[in-house]
Formats: C-alpha cells, structure tokens, sequence
C-alpha cells in the first residue's frame, strides 16, 4: 500500500497528481474495451485507488437523444456537469444554422434506425467525425476535472480511440492541462472468433440496439465495425517514438505486450492484466465451521473445530459435489441451445472458450494454514476429485497483542483502542507484534485475487470472517465504506460466477438440522448488526 503521513488510508494524495493516472482505451468495437474498464475500476477501487470510467460512447447516445441525460450522472464530485450541452447536428447533412461546431446531435427528424446508422461512424461523414470528436473531448475534460481537481487516482476514457490523429488530440489536450498527469493507452485486440461472437451478441443486447431486430442490428453492427477499420490504426511506432507508454490486450488477457512502462500503477494494471482469463467456472467463499474460539466468542487463535463444526465441513462436501454436477449439465444445455446470429429475443451471450474443456474441469479447495479451515475442509482431502491447498495468505487477520481475547474484555481493558476500531474498522490496525487491519489484508490478498482471476478451474475458499469480507468486496464491487462491515456470519456460502459481462452472485444459508443448504434468491449483501464483528 502507499501509507505516508500525507496518505495515512493509503489512498493517492490529491495534491499528488503526478501521482494519478490517464488510462485511454484503443480499440474496435466488440473487442471487450468496456469488460476491461470495469475490471480494471473494481481492482484499482478495491486497492483503494479513486478510480471512474467516463464512457464517451453513453454521452453520444445522450447526445442523440437515445439515452436520458439523467442516466449519466450530472456532476461528479468536483461538480462539473457531465451533460452536453444541445444544439442541431442531422446524422448526414450539416450543421444547424448559427451552430459554430457540434456540440450534440439532434435526430428527431431521422428515423429511429438511424440513429444508430453505421453511417453515423464513416470516417468520411465530416459532420459526424466532428460531433464524435467534440464528445470525446467533453468527456476528456470531465475527466481531467476528476483528477485535477478533485480527489480522483485514475480516469479510464473508454471509447474506441481508433485512429493516431484522435489519440493526438487527447495526448495534446491532457498534456496542455496538467503536463504531469500519466497517460497509459490499453489497447483490446481480438483474434479469437467465439470471443467475437461473444461480444457480438452482448452488443446486441446493448443500448444501440435494444429491443430491435437481432439480425438487422448484428448487419448494421458489422457495417459500423467496418466503417472504423478502414481508419483503425492499432499501437506500436507512433507511440513508441514518443515515448508514450501502453499495454496491448490480445484476445482478452491470451497475450500482452507492454511498452515503457511507468510508475507503480501502471505496472500493477500491467500484472493484473495478465491474470484475464472467461473460461466458464464458479468461485465459492464461505468460512469454516463453527471452532472453540467461536464458541467461547474469541478473535483470533488456532483452535480446532467442534464437532457442529465438522458437521459444516461434510455438508460443505456434500453440497459442493451437487452443485459441480448440476454446474456441468447447465453448461452443457446452454451450449446445446446457444445459436449465432442470435435468434429475435434471445439476449443470453455464450461463452467464448472451447467447451470442450467442460469434462476435465478441475475442482480447487484453498484454506488457509490454520486448523479451523483445515478441518472444515477434511472430507474434500479424502477424495481424489479434489485438490486441496493449503495458504498462508488466506490466514484471519492477525489481533496482534489482542489474540485469544473476546472484545467484551478489549472494551473493559482497553477501551481507547476499542473506541478507536468500533470508529474506523477499515484503517485501524491492532496494537502489539503482527497487529493487523483491514488494509494489511487487502495489500496480502492482492496475489490471491491476481491467482483466483487466473485460474480457469472451480474454486471453493474456506477461510476466516476478514478474508471473506475483502474477497466478496472484489467481487461484488463494495465501496471501501462496506468492506468492515460486510455481514458474513458462520453458515453462509457466497458462489460467484464469472460471465463475459461481469459476475453472477449467489447466497445460500446453511440448514443446520436438515444438513443442507438453502438458496436466498433475494439476498443483499449487508452491514453487521453486531458491534463486535
């Protein structure tokens, strides 16, 4: 993490700009630019680091009146308003009289299909060049107010950036605003034909093209990839020559290059990258079963577990081995039944790797080195279908000189510090040897995260109340202000699923005296009522 005096949470200092981070996507549509951004946002968030996508793509649709000006926030956090401002653009004439330059596009007098026309996208339609060129810039200072201005770490300009004369504008103007800033293109290449069809279909579904005909959109779609690969030229010499640093994607994570780069983010962005992989799987989290400490309301420790506990561990065992079987058959009906182009009304993408892979799809259980987990995972040891693995880093977060004790005894004998962790959970660290917080966990599990992103088989992680809290804020996308507070009590089983447009979230409960698991098809993740956890 980066703690300083100036920066005690960790976070880039706002007064540090040199210390912030442009990131500009490059790259044809369907290439999953936008999959990139969020993931990248979600990790960079989780480490701590301000981190917002500006989307040029939704202010032009906001600016051909296809999408409300409500649905993008008005203004951010410096207060700079985010809508366009309006004037009179036709999608293939000129400007409205008295308009110096577009600013945003009027189409009441089209057709609804043109508003979204590949037409719209030709380099040779000057008017359209220009108003998709004026949005980029909007977007640009929006952008650029966040990090100059306000308290923003990183900004991801996510739009296709296809072409060098646009990316020397966006250099130029980042460059006359605060020449410190770091600048970082991430360019999404795409090879690998399912993953095309994949993201084909997700566009599809998408604001462009909702609720209209799937066949005529996927031509118009086509037609608007064309229109930009007659401009499109890809990273490398332009760039290089300038000393500008970048990282270019191949088929979503397959194969990466990097350029020159620079500064402790970018290389982090770097390795993260890496990790990317869409092969179908499920990620489950849950504590171990009940222990003696939890019993006798302890923190901390390395009790064993009792005998309610080993009951957990078999219907832990149990349920999962379900669960891997119902997984298989599900995916092999959606292969049966997935088709491109997609059928009118059919909007569920496929999944871009081989499915031949489904048959030999490993199972992996990780614990951490501590008994409680060990023991909840014992009856997974026992059987070859499964490969057990045993880590350090998913330890419980260390109390430090408060080991073993409960927190009624901390807020008797110690009650400074007791005040001082029920007032910030997140940043407080417990006193004496090995003392931890919530930010020491999350700078531990940062190669865990990287490692669970990596792999390409099933996962279960048992392990302790903090690393569950941290790993579910990843996943889930929390706010820093949820991460000590998540409810995760003993019992309950967190599965996510991994999908090419983001994660699929499941909870279930575990049913003590009939051994089982129930689903809780509505559950929202919580804060704790309880002082103490």
């Amino acid at each position: 993490m980066t703690r300083s005096r100036v920066s005690p949470d960790g976070k880039i200092a706002g007064r540090d700009v040199s210390a912030k981070l442009v990131i500009i996507m490059v790259g044809l549509p369907a290439r999953g630019k936008s999959y990139i951004t969020k993931k990248v946002t979600r990790y960079l968030s989780w480490q701590q680091h301000d981190t917002r996508i500006f989307n040029v793509g939704s202010r032009r649709r906001i600016a051909a009146g296809m999408q409300p000006s409500d649905a993008a926030p008005k203004k951010d956090a410096t207060g700079v308003d985010g809508r366009l401002q309006a004037a009179s653009i036709r999608l293939n004439g000129g400007t409205a009289p008295g308009a110096d330059e577009p600013t945003a596009l009027d189409l009441n007098d089209s057709k609804p299909e043109e508003k979204t026309s590949a037409s719209f996208f030709d380099p040779k339609n000057s008017t359209a060049r220009a108003l998709r060129e004026k949005v980029a810039m909007d977007t640009l200072n929006e952008l650029l107010d966040y990090l100059i201005n306000g308290e923003g770490a990183v900004g991801i300009l996510d739009a296709t950036n296809s072409t060098i004369h646009r990316r020397d504008l966006l250099v130029q103007k980042i460059r006359e605003r605060e020449p410190k800033l770091g600048i970082l293109f991430i360019e999404s290449i795409c090879h690998d034909r399912h993953l095309l069809e994949a993201n084909m279909r997700l566009k599809l579904s998408g604001p462009d093209y909702k609720d209209k005909d799937p066949v005529k959109s996927l031509e118009d779609f086509k037609a608007r990839v064309k229109a930009y690969e007659s401009a499109y030229v890809p990273l490398g010499a332009h760039e290089e020559e300038r000393d500008l640093q970048y990282i270019q994607m191949i088929d979503v994570g397959r194969k990466v290059i990097h350029h020159r780069l620079k500064g402790f983010l970018s290389g982090s962005i770097a390795s993260y990258l890496t990790t990317f992989n869409l092969s179908p799987r499920q990620i489950w989290i849950t504590r171990h079963g009940q222990s003696e400490d939890n019993r006798l309301q302890k923190i901390g420790g390395n009790s064993h577990i009792t005998d309610r506990g080993h009951c957990y561990g078999a219907a832990l065992y149990n349920f999962m081995t379900q669960k891997r079987q119902e997984w298989l058959i599900e995916q092999k009906d959606r292969v049966a039944q997935s088709t491109f182009p997609p059928k009118a009304g059919d909007d569920t993408p496929p999944y871009p790797e081989i499915y031949q892979e489904l048959e030999e799809k490993n199972f992996c259980v990780w614990t951490s080195m501590l008994h409680r987990t060990i023991e909840t995972a014992e009856f997974f040891d026992n059987d070859d279908d499964y490969d057990v693995k045993n880590w350090e880093m998913l330890n419980e977060l260390n109390a430090g000189s408060f080991e073993g004790m409960t927190y009624d005894e901390i807020a008797v004998k110690y009650p400074h510090e007791y005040q001082k962790r029920s007032a910030d959970k997140l940043n407080y660290i417990y006193p004496g040897l090995g003392g931890e917080g919530y930010l020491s966990i999350i700078s531990r599990l940062r190669d865990m995260v990287r490692e669970i992103e990596r792999v390409t088989d099933h996962v279960l992680i048992i392990s302790h109340r903090s690393i569950c809290r941290v790993l579910m804020a990843y996943f889930m996308d929390l706010s820093r202000d949820h991460i000590a507070d998540l409810d995760v009590p003993l019992g309950m089983l967190y599965c996510i699923e991994p999908k090419p447009y983001g994660y699929e979230f499941h909870a279930y409960k575990y049913n003590e005296p009939a051994g089982t698991f129930d689903e809780l098809p509505d559950y929202k993740p919580g804060k704790t009522t309880d002082r103490n956890n």
